[in-house]
């Protein structure tokens, strides 16, 4: 399970502490979202994250992204108008000079108004092989909201590989999926490998590798423009995990909160995130190579300058102090150990 993975105390990490005499001359990178048209999308994002979207059915907002399917750039300050992945290659520095061909994370808000595809992500070594050097897909949710009986599908019920072509085949659906009830504040770690879906009326933070890669294995039969979408079987198929694991292996419910500090929620290879809930305020000393973070409810005060929900920005290597205050909720996240 992965909560093995835990560390106690971000006290731990093993990046040094920063002198805090230095005064680090590197600016928050404050991000413009990009936003997804999706079948399944609702309108969340515009009524209640406020966001200026264009179109209906607004199903993601790629909230810190430098993947060629959406390259956010910087809002304003020395970098205004650059996009992320040119800032990764010409100013490796902000990054403390991570060691990556590409910005390692991909940072998400779904808004599922209906139910998602059923759908798988290979690891590292398979897409590489067959998608185009692409990395994997190792992901995990933060639930921002969800109805008083949401579940998510997350993992199956088939014993062994022929068990599992064999529902599949037959669609038998219901006998194969695995629904696990859920409710705000669950957090999820999805391992490549992991049949998947989100159900109708629940919205996600979602922290992610920098991969587009998903397998699906269902779609319920859906048409966009006419036409079903397109289903990847044989992949599938290739890259699920069987027996799959225990619900327990998935879920932490972060219900405890203790507020005015970080909460780690998970520390694996490809990603740390923590949990802050903020009522006073909070002090620290950014001492990782980056921090991402992302305002999903309320309003403070960041080192002088409002932020609210809806504000996404990463704190660059050697920022030094961070102060907030206010009654603010913040997914921050940073690359793995």
């Amino acid at each position: 399970m992965f909560r093995e993975n835990f560390v106690k105390d971000v006290e731990n990490s093993r990046y040094p502490k920063e002198d805090n005499n230095k005064k680090s001359a590197n600016e928050i990178l404050y991000i413009t979202p990009i936003f997804k048209q999706m079948i399944w999308g609702g309108n969340r994002l515009a009524n209640e994250w406020k966001y200026d979207i264009p179109y209906e059915n607004a199903g993601e907002c790629w909230a810190v992204s430098a993947h060629p399917n959406g390259d956010c750039v910087v809002k304003e300050g020395s970098y205004a108008g650059k996009s992320l992945s040119q800032l990764w290659k010409e100013k490796p520095e902000i990054f403390g000079n991570t060691v990556s061909d590409k910005f390692p994370l991909l940072i998400k808000i779904i808004d599922a108004n209906a139910d998602l595809s059923i759908q798988v992500h290979p690891d590292d070594e398979y897409a590489k092989k067959n998608e185009n050097g692409s990395f994997g897909k190792t992901e995990c949710w933060y639930i921002l909201d969800a109805p008083a009986d949401a579940a998510l599908i997350i993992g199956h019920n088939a014993r062994d590989k022929k068990e599992l072509e064999e529902m599949i085949h037959d669609g038998k659906w219901d006998q194969l999926l695995r629904e696990v009830p859920v409710k705000k504040g669950d957090f999820i770690q999805i391992d490549p490998g992991t049949v998947h879906a989100i159900k109708g009326g629940i919205e996600i933070l979602e922290t992610q590798q920098n991969s587009d890669i998903t397998y699906r294995v269902y779609d319920y039969d859906r048409l966009e423009e006419g036409k079903p979408r397109e289903l990847h079987i044989d992949k599938s198929m290739d890259v699920i995990t069987v027996p799959a694991k225990p619900v327990e292996g998935y879920i932490i419910h972060t219900a405890q909160n203790e507020t005015n500090k970080m909460q780690l929620l998970i520390s694996c290879k490809y990603y740390r995130v923590w949990k802050l809930d903020i009522d006073k305020s909070i002090s620290f000393t950014q001492k990782y190579p980056f921090l991402i973070m992302s305002i999903t409810e309320g309003k403070g005060i960041l080192n002088g300058r409002p932020v609210k929900k809806g504000d996404h920005f990463i704190l660059p290597n050697n920022f030094g102090n961070v102060n907030i205050q206010g009654n603010i909720e913040i997914i921050a996240s940073t690359i793995g150990k």
